[in-house]
């Protein structure tokens, strides 16, 4: 129950060295509020990265090729080569339950224009399937369907920042036509959000048709890269050596064995790797947060000794009026306990509203790789917990000590 007179005189013995006090919860109040601002800093810097990688398939490897390591087939060493549209034919027919993504990436050195408004921007081939590997959410219009593939027109989806600076106030991009190096292309779709372009600058994309790309470019039937996915009950790590050796067995200028000559990407693996370096430092700030409050909970502990020591006459006074062991040890932890979650609160709600405030500064502009720092309210509690224990275990060596004093050598105590 509720004991007004204890806290009363709890109060009364902490207010006598007002700074000591202080000083004493300065510890504790520090450990939790740079554990919980930490920690809150970390949850930023995982989900802006983590964002980055919302808008594309894990389950998912990246295939380019390099120069040739091993001479073969009548080619030197160091021999340039290409995908080929053929490639993509022969693959969707080797293993039809993969999603085949061609991809061709240029930088357009003029950029995109409209109206004497201009935006830097990558130009980017495109075929429908890409939507199986890559979550692009339409603000407006289409995405590139078959007919645009199959007639080559010249169409395209635009990225969000293309589309800010060439269409500001809110203008309806749609049937627009854009000038990408002279040639006009018909806006049919923009799409928005903040995402890895694979091999591009996602919100500065102007995605085409392949085969309107590959004319306009004088590519040919060259493919720059090609996006490996599968379905969720498919493991991409499973196939993708098999795959590899598919695609070098049906150049006949690159050796079975050139492994550098084909490079690859695992984003499955890419994603788990940083999911245990977040991990690592999650853990990393926990050590640091906790050894810093445990710190503090240990300078509590020593001055509930000095305190003890201090008021020795007046436990031996209680002592000799009947207060029991109980009723000593009660009120040092509960005078711990009181010091330890008083600071610690004020530290925790400190750490949290720093976080918060962070947050929406970081909301309004155009950081990308840290974005809502905070903790949840688990950890919160998690937080608040681990006070209530350290404040009753820092008293509870003082409280001991306490309760071992003999009345009679108490009083006489000077």
């Amino acid at each position: 129950m509720f004991d007004r007179e204890l806290y009363k005189e709890i109060w009364q013995a902490i207010s006598k060295n007002r700074t000591r006090s202080i000083l004493t919860a300065f510890g504790v109040f520090w450990g939790l509020f740079m554990l919980i601002t930490l920690a809150g800093a970390g949850n930023g810097l995982r989900n802006g990265v983590l964002a980055q990688y919302s808008n594309v398939a894990k389950n998912t490897t990246l295939l380019w090729t390099n120069n040739t390591t091993i001479p073969y087939g009548g080619f030197r060493r160091n021999h340039w080569w290409n995908f080929k549209n053929s490639d993509v034919v022969a693959l969707n027919k080797q293993y039809p339950e993969l999603y085949i993504v061609p991809r061709i990436t240029r930088w357009s050195g003029g950029g995109a224009s409209y109206n004497l408004r201009t935006s830097e921007c990558s130009v980017v081939g495109e075929y429908p399937i890409t939507t199986k590997v890559e979550y692009i959410k339409l603000e407006c219009g289409r995405y590139i369907n078959e007919m645009d593939i199959l007639q080559r027109r010249k169409v395209c989806v635009i990225g969000p920042r293309v589309r800010e600076e060439l269409f500001p106030n809110g203008e309806d991009p749609l049937g627009k036509n854009i000038s990408l190096s002279g040639v006009y292309y018909k806006v049919v779709g923009a799409y928005s959000g903040k995402g890895v372009g694979i091999g591009f600058n996602y919100e500065t994309a102007v995605r085409l048709p392949f085969s309107t790309m590959q004319q306009t470019y004088n590519l040919g039937d060259n493919v720059g890269m090609l996006i490996i996915g599968a379905p969720a009950d498919h493991d991409i790590g499973d196939v993708e050596a098999e795959v590899m050796r598919f695609i070098r067995s049906r150049h006949k200028d690159v050796s079975p064995d050139d492994n550098e000559a084909l490079s690859h990407e695992n984003l499955n693996k890419t994603f788990k790797q940083i999911t245990n370096l977040f991990l690592g430092v999650d853990l990393l700030i926990w050590l640091v947060g906790l050894g810093t409050l445990l710190a503090g909970v240990i300078g509590i502990s020593n001055i509930m000794l000095v305190i003890v020591k201090e008021r020795t006459q007046e436990i031996g006074i209680k002592r000799a009026l009947g207060a029991t062991p109980g009723n000593i040890i009660r009120q040092i932890i509960t005078e711990s306990v009181l010091l330890t979650v008083v600071a610690g609160y004020l530290g925790l709600v400190l750490g949290v509203l720093i976080n918060e405030g962070l947050g929406v500064i970081l909301a309004s502009s155009d950081n990308s790789i840290f974005m809502n720092p905070g903790i949840n309210l688990s950890v919160g509690l998690v937080c608040l917990t681990i006070l209530v224990v350290c404040g009753a275990l820092a008293g509870l060596l003082p409280a001991m000590r306490a309760v071992k004093i003999k009345p009679i050598d108490a009083i006489r105590e000077e």
